[in-house]
């Protein structure tokens, strides 16, 4: 069986790139993709502590809705990129300014 610390060691080191990727990164997509890694780390670190503690299951349970916000976040986040670059023929978060027409 794999020690609690490995989980919690990796969904850190997962959580840390993705936070440094979402403030250097300045596509749009790359953000998203950042947050996603953002929210997979989270989900690791809920289902680690869930396999820890078996008797109880709302660590499973946390991380199916935090699954079902990181889809809606993709759809919203996707559909605010492709009116980014429909107006502006760049998804650079720097010209986001743009949308407030």
């Amino acid at each position: 069986m794999i020690p609690l610390e490995y989980y919690l060691a990796v969904a850190g080191v997962v959580f840390v790139l993705g936070s440094l990727g979402f403030l250097v990164r300045r596509n749009v997509l790359v953000q998203l993709m950042c947050i996603e890694l953002l929210l997979n780390s989270v989900n690791l670190t809920l289902v680690a502590f869930n396999r820890a503690h078996q008797d109880d299951y709302s660590g499973q349970m946390f991380a199916f809705f935090v699954i079902a916000v990181a889809a809606a976040e993709a759809a919203v986040g996707l559909a605010i990129a492709l009116s980014m670059y429909r107006l502006s023929r760049s998804v650079r978060s720097d010209e986001a300014d743009l949308l407030r027409n």
